[in-house]
């Protein structure tokens, strides 16, 4: 399927920020910290707590902020501003990561937390223009596309700190430097690439402009949460959503726990990773491609039946190639079942609202990933055997199996 201009700018923004997701989130900062706080005399167990803090805090702040913020953009033109605010809050703060002293740890803590309430509030306006840049026909193609996009994107900006790091930082940079380095790149990477969509990003649907849009905004919230059942499909879409991706977010979350657990060391961890990463690239394009030869529905049904799957065949995970046949099976729908979760529910909701609507799918993204943990570790415990924890997650896919094959289907 052909994209215009805008459509692409919109995808290279999923581009852009996934450096961020990768280099700061995942790979480097978290290491970065712990070692920074060592240097500075914090405890191993303290540090791993503020660091969960930080990632609690930067989380809960959008969460709770996200159905306000969503409908304050859904007011004529106000859906950019508030995407380039938060980007730019993002990527400042990213940019400051790069040039903190490892003596500031307290900052260090501080500035990520800035940077994911940028980073987390930017995709909330993002995901809703999705609603403004594709159609109906395209919406499916275009979320897989900036899905498969984004995990491109992330394995190139991965790839280029894996380049300096393994380089020994080619004589100019020691062990910190290249982690602040990555830093630099990933904000970099963001502006660069986001910076198209930032400028041009046009709004197409809105609500009427109101003379007082603050207390607006929260009436229209609070209207929504009254008559949230009055959108029934979107309603008990969001119910399903909240379980099986709940799955999805713990499964790839504890990975590299159940994989350590096996045997199998950390640097073939990391290389299973980055794999994933490139096969959700081509797949998640092509569960973009299915859902338009098909139907959004059968193509969300085919992923959370893959995760099902996985999760059973997790009780005969023994040797390093059962795990790599797992984690195939995770790459090749993990974008796919993202991508096409954003589309569906875009088709279910009314375009005027589509940021407040998003605002309340970023909250139960957000909170999905309580459930299946404690899952996976009460069972682990019970059982001494974290391959049975994987496997209960099997509950949290039939759960929302259950509850969206009763969902109307929208007229794909």
């Amino acid at each position: 399927m052909k994209f215009n201009k805008q459509q692409w700018q919109w995808v290279f923004y999923d581009w852009a920020n996934s450096g961020y997701g990768i280099l700061v989130v995942t790979a480097v900062l978290p290491v970065y910290f712990k070692a920074v706080a060592h240097q500075n005399g914090i405890s191993a167990a303290l540090s791993t707590a503020l660091w969960g803090y930080a990632n609690s805090a930067g989380t809960l702040v959008v969460s709770l902020l996200a159905p306000f913020l969503g409908a304050m953009a859904d007011y004529p033109y106000a859906k950019r501003r508030w995407l380039n605010w938060f980007a730019g809050l993002g990527i400042i703060m990213t940019m400051i990561l790069g040039v903190l002293s490892p003596n500031a740890w307290q900052w260090l803590l501080i500035i990520y937390v800035l940077s994911a309430i940028g980073y987390s509030g930017g995709n909330l306006f993002y995901d809703s223009f999705l609603t403004d840049v594709a159609d109906y026909r395209q919406i499916d193609a275009l979320s897989a596309t900036g899905y498969g996009m984004g995990y491109l994107g992330g394995v190139m900006a991965f790839l280029i700190f894996l380049t300096v790091e393994l380089g020994h930082g080619f004589g100019w940079l020691n062990d910190y430097g290249i982690a602040r380095f990555s830093f630099i790149l990933a904000g970099l990477w963001w502006i660069i690439f986001g910076l198209p969509f930032l400028k041009n990003a046009h709004q197409r649907y809105s609500v009427p402009k109101e003379q007082k849009p603050i207390v607006a905004s929260f009436a229209r919230v609070i209207k929504t949460m009254r008559h949230i059942r009055q959108y029934r499909a979107a309603f008990w879409f969001l119910v399903a959503y909240f379980f099986y991706i709940d799955g999805v977010d713990t499964i790839f979350t504890m990975a590299t726990s159940i994989g350590s657990d096996m045997g199998i060391d950390t640097t073939m961890l990391m290389v299973v990773l980055l794999v994933v990463q490139l096969i959700a690239f081509p797949f998640s394009i092509w569960y973009g491609w299915l859902a338009n030869r098909t139907s959004t529905r059968r193509a969300l049904l085919l992923g959370i039946c893959v995760y099902l799957f996985i999760c059973l065949q997790a009780l005969h995970l023994k040797t390093l190639r059962d795990f790599w046949l797992l984690a195939v099976l995770v790459g090749t729908s993990q974008g796919g079942i993202q991508a096409l979760s954003r589309s569906y529910f875009g088709k279910l909701i009314p375009k005027e609202n589509s940021s407040e609507f998003f605002g309340f799918y970023n909250i139960l993204g957000k909170f999905s990933a309580i459930i299946g943990p404690v899952l996976v570790g009460i069972v682990t415990q019970l059982t001494g055997e974290s391959t049975k924890g994987a496997a209960s997650l099997a509950v949290l896919f039939a759960v929302g199996l259950l509850i969206f094959l009763k969902l109307p289907a929208p007229s794909d």
